[in-house]
């Protein structure tokens, strides 16, 4: 591999000569072999950084038009350009376990940007901290990063994917309209739901869902971008945190505003363990909404059996014909994870000191892992699972014929003392409802018979 030689405070370093980073970038590269090519930044944050940089320079244009010249702002716009788009990822080698301030992503930024620019001006007009890092630190620039890269994942990978799961069980309402099946409740027999009542719930608890995460959008527009070290602004032109801001919202197509507290802006995290009890929420619903589907599905013959849903592969390497609900495994898989990324969210986030939290890349790594795992599965699980079940009729009409539960309609005529009597009997001496009420004598059957209609009871 052929190198080059670049310069930092601390002295020379060699640098793969085809690479854009320099110095610092190559540092961290080397110091931090934890995780190398699994727990890469996020390149969502590598792309979230594109966007900023572009918007710091364009700020800058505006506001020290004497330092950021047209010329720079051209050629660092066009660099921005192409990591934005992703097509500079290869030179975005570093790993989650580094500075927790996530000051050598910044400065690998800062190394890409500049080098690139230079490329594009044709003769070196930017430097790494003068220029792409002007009225910036890392301090500001990585929770930026952080807030942008959130914005842009709930609301263009989660919100859609849970949408489209939404759209799915509505159709499936409607489909099974008019199908009554035994409830339950404790995993025990309950009264009767129409499996069309059922699905509603699925679909309310993520229609709620995506209430709560927009609601937990709009603290994560604030970006902590002007606030540079400590909060106090120095360095940064009277007006930059505005129209960064400004600028921001408008290359990112999203709202953003600049935070009304620098101070806490740096050091404090909660916006961000908000939003991410939000997608814990929904991944809670998935669990549960996962696990109902492979209840109901359980069997063939000797589990519920009330639904089936498509057979994607074969279940076992060792029993011929078996079908698992291997959709919703991976459903209840990634909700662990994201239960799991949430305790580390809120940890990593009560570890602010003084003025930074000094655990940002671990925060935003978990943050974007459950974001893109929790919309990849909800897809997944919609396309070759929810869109595929399938009610078994004949099932449902039995179980609910069945169930001992259906004694709750005999309440406002013989009580609630002998309803249970005759629960009771009817379970000991496996007979029907009917046939116990009889034989204790709180009804004839024709009596029976008037009042005990379980598909009217939903």
């Amino acid at each position: 591999m052929e190198y080059r030689i670049e310069h930092d405070s601390l002295g020379e370093v060699k640098v793969p000569a085809d690479k854009y980073w320099a110095a610092q970038t190559e540092r961290s590269h080397e110091n931090f072999q934890i995780g190398v090519g699994i727990e890469t930044m996020p390149r969502e944050i590598t792309h979230a950084f594109g966007i900023l940089k572009k918007a710091a320079a364009k700020a800058n244009n505006s506001l020290k038009p004497e330092k950021m010249t047209n010329e720079k702002l051209d050629a660092i716009s066009k660099a921005c350009d192409e990591v934005i788009s992703g097509s500079l990822n290869d030179h975005f080698p570093l790993v989650v376990w580094q500075t927790g301030s996530g000051t050598q992503s910044n400065m690998n930024a800062n190394e890409v940007i500049a080098n690139r620019a230079n490329e594009i001006a044709g003769s070196k007009i930017c430097h790494p901290n003068d220029d792409i890092n002007m009225s910036q630190s890392s301090n500001d620039t990585f929770p930026t990063a952080m807030h942008i890269s959130a914005v842009i994942a709930l609301e263009d990978k989660l919100i859609p994917a849970a949408q489209y799961l939404i759209e799915t069980f509505k159709k499936l309402e409607a489909e099974n309209e008019g199908i009554v099946k035994s409830g339950r409740t404790h995993l025990q027999d309950a009264v009767p739901i129409s499996f069309s009542q059922e699905i509603s719930g699925w679909r309310a608890s993520l229609e709620r869902d995506i209430e709560l995460i927009r609601i937990a959008l709009e603290p994560l527009r604030e970006l902590a971008l002007g606030g540079t070290a400590v909060g106090t602004g120095l360095n940064a032109p009277k007006g930059f945190d505005t129209k960064v801001a400004e600028e921001i919202s408008a290359l990112s197509g999203k709202k953003f505003v600049t935070a009304a507290n620098k101070f806490h802006a740096l050091t404090s995290k909660d916006e961000i363990v908000f939003a991410h009890g939000a997608v814990k929420a929904m991944a809670a619903d998935m669990m549960k909404i996962a696990n109902d589907v492979r209840w109901l599905a359980s069997g063939p013959r000797v589990g519920l059996g009330e639904i089936t849903i498509p057979a994607n592969e074969p279940g076992s390497s060792i029993m011929p014909g078996k079908v698992n609900p291997t959709q919703c495994e991976a459903v209840t898989m990634v909700a662990v994870q994201v239960i799991g990324n949430d305790t580390a969210i809120g940890m990593a986030a009560s570890q602010g000191n003084f003025e930074l939290n000094v655990f940002m890349p671990v925060i935003a790594y978990n943050f974007l892992q459950s974001t893109r795992l929790l919309a990849e599965a909800i897809v997944s699980f919609t396309d070759r699972c929810a869109v595929g079940i399938k009610a078994d009729k004949k099932k449902m009409h039995d179980n609910l014929h069945n169930s001992l539960m259906l004694v709750t309609a005999l309440n406002p005529y013989i009580g609630y003392e002998n309803a249970a009597k005759t629960s009771h009997l009817a379970f000991e001496e496996n007979i029907s409802l009917k046939e116990a009420c009889v034989k204790l004598g709180f009804m004839t059957a024709e009596e029976f018979d008037k009042v005990f209609h379980p598909e009217q009871m939903i």
